[in-house]
């Protein structure tokens, strides 16, 4: 599980710094982090679906690294609908952990996965880092 959770990790911080770029570096950084998803991370996932033909990433329940993917795939087809376009067992594993009662409950809108955002959270950040 750790494997697989590590390799989210590494996806999910690039999609979650693009919005706090200078914007002289979002272009390059979108097409860098697009193309990772597309041809390093996601076809390894699909495969790992393929592979293991179970409903779940890892054994036969709902672990951390389930829910760790559905949410790397949620940001990034925020980033790029139809990114999962090429990847049919990536797309239904998204339907199906996102239909589990808890799990859709939590995706609603207004639920805490996407809180309000305040703006003053990316200029503070950007003065920090910048």
């Amino acid at each position: 599980i750790d494997m697989y959770v590590e390799g989210m990790f590494d996806l999910n911080e690039l999609l979650m710094k693009h919005g706090y770029l200078p914007a002289n570096e979002k272009e390059q950084h979108f097409a860098n982090m697009m193309d990772k998803a597309e041809n390093r991370y996601f076809p390894v996932f699909e495969k790992v679906l393929k592979d293991h033909g179970k409903d779940f990433l890892v054994g036969n329940q709902l672990s951390r690294a389930d829910v760790q993917l559905l949410e790397t795939l949620l940001m990034a087809e925020e980033f790029k609908p139809g990114i999962l376009a090429k990847f049919p067992l990536l797309q239904s594993f998204k339907a199906r952990i996102s239909s589990i009662p808890t799990i859709k409950k939590f995706l609603q809108p207004g639920s805490q996965r996407k809180p309000p955002s305040d703006e003053g959270v990316v200029d503070k950040v950007m003065k920090i880092f910048y």
